[in-house]
């Protein structure tokens, strides 16, 4: 048997880089969506032509928490009749499956990698 594998050491001010590295990639992989627009589903907005309670589906108990909320039927209209669209587009959802399943085969094969050369480096083989 070798010795004991003492793995490489990294410096203060590596660990700090790789910090602050990842902190804008998160940072960017967050943005990127809304620099390029594809945040949030659409909504639809069904508004009848007479606004009360009824004609917004609103039972007598949801009537009084909207009251007692500070909501008349006109002010509390956009909010009940704006409704999220959640459609899923195909294609978007087939490249976001590839691209998560590409990330874990690379890491998958990567990390077998490192592992073998550990192996060979402790075990000489």
């Amino acid at each position: 048997m070798s010795e004991h594998y003492e793995p490489p050491k990294q410096s203060g001010a590596g660990q700090f880089f790789d910090s602050i590295f990842l902190l804008v990639l998160v940072y960017v992989a967050l943005f990127i969506p809304l620099i390029l627009g594809l945040t949030g589903a659409g909504s639809t907005n069904e508004m009848p032509e007479i606004v009360n309670w009824e004609t917004l589906g609103q039972n007598a108990t949801m009537q009084a928490q909207w009251e007692k909320l500070g909501y008349t039927p006109e002010t509390a209209a956009e909010i009940i009749t704006t409704k999220f669209d959640y459609t899923i587009d195909p294609l978007l959802l087939l490249i976001t499956a590839v691209v998560i399943i590409g990330y874990f085969v690379f890491m998958v094969k990567v990390s077998d990698k490192e592992y073998r050369d550990v192996i060979r480096e402790k075990f000489d083989l």
